[in-house]
């Protein structure tokens, strides 16, 4: 197996011009095969509540929630760096409140670093984790978080109109500069698009990461897992392309265990 991910290890990559590679997982075997995948971090995202659990709005996940999820992916990382987000709540709380919160998901959550969303609208809080021993991965440009206080559906993130554009270059640059400034080891920077994305990537020296609107400009992607595998319901009429559809492989496999009960012939497994 190769040698254990560090932060230094991604940040040397972004010099060399390797591409760094995630996907967001919340559970043990995702996380596993991933790992053994040989993705460079698994990000236990907030966006479990929506994607996974059914919920309306990424805000309502609870700090006791990203903990748990964070300690199953935990269990299942033995190579990868684990990123996790920090729910909405403790940064918005203030300085005292985010310490609190990334202490815990870190010494009980077994976290490497912490993921702030909207990140550049606290450089304080990213600052005072920092100096408290937390790596930061600062996440800017149009986010879950963001969308909630403009009143944004969060949807509109995948519109080729909220991609950041030539106009909003200049301030997304000085917003990865104030996060490199504060001390932040990676930056999320969602919804870049090709011209500020590129823009960003040269003016700072740590990595950019890209999900939502991100592409080969940057230093590297994340990716959701279930989206890269096809794990949901969606998936059993989607037309967009992924790189396997779980979704029907378990239909077929339930309709089949289904044939067989209802035959009493033995099932499999």
């Amino acid at each position: 197996m190769d040698a254990k991910m560090t932060i230094a290890a991604l940040q040397a990559m972004k010099r060399a011009g390797e591409k760094s590679i995630g996907v967001v997982a919340w559970d043990y075997q995702v996380a596993r095969i991933a790992d053994r995948a040989g993705v460079d971090f698994v990000s236990v995202g907030d966006s479990v509540g929506v994607n996974l659990w059914g919920r309306e709005e990424v805000a309502e996940v609870t700090l006791d929630e990203m903990l748990i999820c964070c300690q199953a992916v935990r269990r299942g990382v033995t190579r990868a760096l684990v990123s996790c987000d920090m729910p909405f709540g403790p940064v918005q709380d203030g300085v005292d409140s985010a310490l609190a919160a990334a202490r815990r998901l870190m010494k009980d959550g077994g976290a490497d670093m912490i993921k702030v969303d909207a990140a550049a609208e606290y450089p304080e809080v990213v600052r005072a984790l920092v100096d408290a021993g937390v790596p930061v991965f600062a996440q800017f440009g149009l986010t879950p978080q963001t969308a909630i206080k403009y009143g944004i559906p969060y949807s509109a993130q995948n519109s080729p109109a909220a991609q950041a554009t030539a106009e909003a270059a200049e301030r997304l640059v000085a917003e990865a500069k104030l996060l490199e400034n504060s001390g932040a080891a990676l930056l999320d920077f969602t919804n870049s698009g090709p011209v500020a994305g590129a823009a960003v990537v040269k003016a700072v020296q740590i990595p950019v990461i890209g999900g939502f609107g991100g592409g080969p400009w940057l230093d590297g992607r994340v990716r959701l897992a279930h989206t890269a595998i096809g794990y949901a319901e969606k998936w059993l009429d989607a037309k967009t392309d992924t790189y396997f559809n779980t979704a029907k492989g378990a239909l077929e496999a339930f309709h089949a265990l289904i044939a067989d009960a209802r035959a009493g012939r033995q099932i499999k497994g």
